[in-house]
């Protein structure tokens, strides 16, 4: 599955896979969730337990309604402002995962996201397949790459939240990116919102998204969803009234 990152470089996502099917002939992952119960939390490929000696989430343990906003952010088409508009509409704070030409493409973007009190995340300089990548030296420049951009955007050192391209993931990895400070964030909910000519309708989106969500949810969202755009305020005052809260990733 994949989604175009402007006209300058196309981005691979792979967001779902059984938990059965993940493991590939080098020992990586691509993160995939099992929904077994309507309003509660999907059974991920690993464990809570099994990421968290790796400073790694995929949602937090708990019952009280809370959930936490995340986007990935590839490129630019113009869906950023309504998104920023609706979550300042409604309080909520969010993390961006930006590649490195989102920061370069957009710095404007970037600073208004954090004067809106919203986190910046590192979702790598080119969105490799970072499983593959076997030293900490090539690691490290994937985020490095993106923190020294951030850097010259804003004069502020990144906040160092993570979140594998694709995710895909390897235990190396997972360690690498612990080993730099990185806490990493996977996703226990998101939907098919990237296929720029093929987005969902309103209806298709409220019925993956209402009926999923949990306490203690990680949401993945895409930027360049114009549905996301369109439906955002009403979607975030429709999880109100079901009583949800919004918090931000530094709780974990």
């Amino acid at each position: 599955m994949s989604f175009l990152a402007g006209e300058a470089a196309r981005v691979t996502v792979q967001h779902f896979r059984t938990p059965e099917a993940v493991t590939t002939a080098s020992g990586s992952n691509s993160w995939g969730l099992s929904f077994q119960e309507e309003g509660k939390r999907p059974v991920g490929n690993a464990s809570m337990e099994e990421l968290a000696p790796y400073d790694a989430y995929f949602a937090k343990d708990t019952q009280e309604k809370k959930i936490y906003l995340t986007f990935d952010c590839g490129y630019e088409n113009g869906n950023t402002p309504l998104i920023l508009d609706a979550l300042q509409k409604h309080n909520a704070k969010a993390t961006f995962f930006v590649v490195g030409n989102f920061i370069k493409d957009n710095p404007n973007l970037v600073k208004e996201m954090i004067a809106e009190g919203h986190t910046v995340g590192n979702h790598t300089l080119t969105h490799p397949d970072m499983s593959g990548i076997s030293s900490m030296e090539a690691f490290k420049k994937q985020l490095e790459g993106v923190e020294n951009l951030y850097k010259e955007a804003t004069g502020e050192s990144m906040t160092k939240f993570y979140r594998p391209p694709q995710g895909i993931y390897s235990t190396t990895n997972l360690s690498m990116a612990k080993e730099l400070g990185y806490k990493t964030f996977f996703w226990s909910l998101a939907y098919v919102d990237w296929y720029q000519d093929k987005q969902p309708t309103k209806e298709e989106a409220f019925d993956k998204l209402l009926k999923r969500i949990h306490p203690g949810a990680i949401v993945l969202l895409h930027n360049t969803s114009s549905t996301n755009g369109q439906i955002l305020d009403e979607l975030l005052g429709k999880w109100e009234e079901m009583g949800y809260t919004f918090g931000t990733l530094s709780e974990f």
